[in-house]
C-alpha cells in the first residue's frame, strides 16, 4: 500500500465530535439488502460500532421489550457513489471552482455532509472539485466534523485544457500523468478519477495507459468520466475499473464491459431535476436547457445504451452528481425513481440495493458495508414507510447511524 497521508501521523488526543457508539435494538421492518430478503417484524442490534444481530423480533425472546420501536423500515446506510461535496447544487460549477475561497469550499463541504446524513447517505464517493475532498475526509476521520464516510479521489485528472479543467489537476504527457496520480495518492486518495471525454475523447494513448498503470501500481481503482460509445469502449479496453455517467453504447461495447465486469455509476438527477420548470427556474436554469432536459427525459432515447447495459447484466450503481445545479446533496428519491422508470433497475428494492449492497461492491467495501449482517459496520438508517415498495419513502429519513454513532 502507498505511504499514508501526512495527517495520519498527527496525534489526536480527543475528537472534537466524540459521539458515542450506541448499544441499541432497533425494531421495525428490516431490509438487509441481501437479495430480496425482508423481515416484516425484525430487530437489528448495534453494539461497539457494529451490527451484532439481525433477526425476527421473536428470535430475541424477552429482549424484545428492550427494543426501540422505530415504526418504520430499517436498512443499510446509503452510498452516493458520484458526488461533489464542495459544489453547492445551486451556483454555476465553473464560477464556484474558480472563485470560491478554500474556506468557502470547506464550509460548503461541511454543509453538504450534513445534508447527506439527513438524506440517509452514510458514504460519499467524492469525485472532485480541486482536492477539497481530501480535507473533508480528514475532517471526518479526525473527528473535526461529523459527516459520512468519504471516499475521495483528490483532484480529478484531466489533460491540459480538458473537460472541467478549472476544477481538476491538469497534466500533459505520460510522466506528468504519473506525477498527478502520485500527488493524489500522497494526499490520501481512495481512488483516482480521470476526465476521459467531453465532446471528444481526451488523453493520448500514452497518457491514458500511464494514468491507469500508475493508479493500479499504487493499489487503487480508477474511474473515468465517459459519456459516449467511443470513449466508453476506449477506457474499458485500456483497463479502467468503473465508468461514470455512461451513455450510448454499441452491442460490441456492452459485451466488452460485461466481459470485463466493469460497473457503471449512472447520474440521471441533473437531467431529471433540471427538467422541472418551476424548480429549475429557481436556480436560473435557462429556458432552452429546461426544454432540452424535458425532451431527453420524455423520450428516453439518450439512455437506451444504459438500459441495454443493465439488461445485459452490467452492474449499475447509484450516483446523483450532487453539487450540479438543481441537485443538492439530499436528492435521492428522484434519481432512484428515474432508474426504475427507465428500466435500469427492475423495482424499488433493486434501486435501493444500487445504493447499498451493489454500491459497496463497486467501492470494494462489501465485506463490511452495504448489508445488514452480523459483523458489518453499523451504518444503518431508519425511514418512515416502505421504500422497497414506494421509492418516494426513501426521502423520509428518521435516523442515521454511522459506525453505530447516531448522526440524525
Amino acid at each position: 500500500m502507498p505511504e499514508a497521508p501526512h495527517w495520519k501521523f498527527q496525534k489526536i488526543i480527543k475528537p472534537m465530535f466524540d459521539l458515542p457508539k450506541e448499544h441499541l435494538l432497533l425494531r421495525g421492518r428490516v431490509l438487509t439488502c441481501d437479495g430480496e430478503e425482508r423481515i416484516e417484524d425484525g430487530i437489528v442490534e448495534l453494539q461497539d460500532g457494529k451490527i451484532i444481530a439481525v433477526s425476527t423480533a421473536s428470535d430475541f425472546g424477552t429482549r424484545q421489550s428492550d427494543a426501540y420501536q422505530t415504526g418504520g423500515t430499517i436498512l443499510p446506510g446509503l452510498f452516493n457513489s458520484h458526488a461533489h461535496l464542495a459544489w453547492d447544487g445551486i451556483h454555476d460549477l465553473a464560477h464556484q471552482s474558480i472563485y470560491d475561497a478554500p474556506e468557502i469550499s470547506a464550509y460548503k463541504s461541511a454543509g453538504n455532509m450534513l445534508l447527506s446524513l439527513r438524506a440517509g447517505i452514510t458514504t460519499v464517493r467524492d469525485l472532485g472539485m480541486h482536492n477539497t475532498n481530501l480535507f473533508a475526509k480528514q475532517a471526518v476521520e479526525q473527528g473535526i466534523f461529523p459527516g459520512p464516510r468519504v471516499l475521495a479521489c483528490g483532484a480529478a485528472i484531466v489533460q491540459t485544457g480538458g473537460h472541467t479543467y478549472w476544477a481538476c489537476r491538469e497534466a500533459s504527457g505520460a510522466d506528468e500523468m504519473r506525477r498527478a496520480v502520485r500527488e493524489q495518492v500522497r494526499g490520501g486518495a481512495d481512488l483516482i478519477k480521470i476526465m476521459a471525454s467531453h465532446d471528444l475523447n481526451e488523453f493520448t494513448d500514452e497518457e491514458l495507459a500511464a494514468v491507469i498503470d500508475e493508479t493500479h501500481r499504487n493499489g487503487l481503482p480508477i474511474t473515468a468520466h465517459a459519456t459516449f460509445n467511443s470513449v466508453i469502449k476506449r477506457v474499458a479496453e485500456f483497463g479502467v475499473d468503473c465508468i461514470e455517467h455512461g451513455g450510448d453504447m454499441t452491442d460490441e461495447t456492452i459485451e466488452l464491459i460485461a466481459r470485463k465486469n466493469i460497473p457503471i455509476v449512472t447520474t440521471f438527477a441533473p437531467l431529471v431535476m433540471q427538467s422541472q420548470p418551476e424548480l429549475a427556474r429557481k436556480y436560473n436554469v435557462p429556458e432552452w436547457k429546461i426544454e432540452e432536459r424535458q425532451r431527453a427525459v420524455a423520450s428516453g432515447v439518450r439512455f437506451a445504451g444504459l438500459v441495454k447495459a443493465a439488461q445485459a447484466g452490467i452492474t449499475i450503481g447509484f450516483g446523483t452528481d450532487s453539487g450540479s445545479p438543481v441537485v443538492q446533496h439530499d436528492v435521492v428519491a428522484p434519481e432512484m425513481a428515474f432508474m426504475i422508470k427507465l428500466g435500469v433497475k427492475k423495482d424499488a428494492y433493486d434501486a435501493l440495493r444500487s445504493a447499498t449492497s451493489v454500491a459497496a461492491k463497486i467501492n470494494r467495501l462489501d465485506t463490511k458495508l452495504g448489508y445488514l449482517k452480523p459483523g458489518y459496520l453499523a451504518d444503518v438508517i431508519v425511514v418512515d414507510g416502505q421504500p422497497d415498495h414506494y421509492i418516494e419513502d426513501i426521502a423520509k429519513v428518521k435516523m442515521t447511524f454511522v459506525g453505530g454513532r447516531r448522526m440524525v
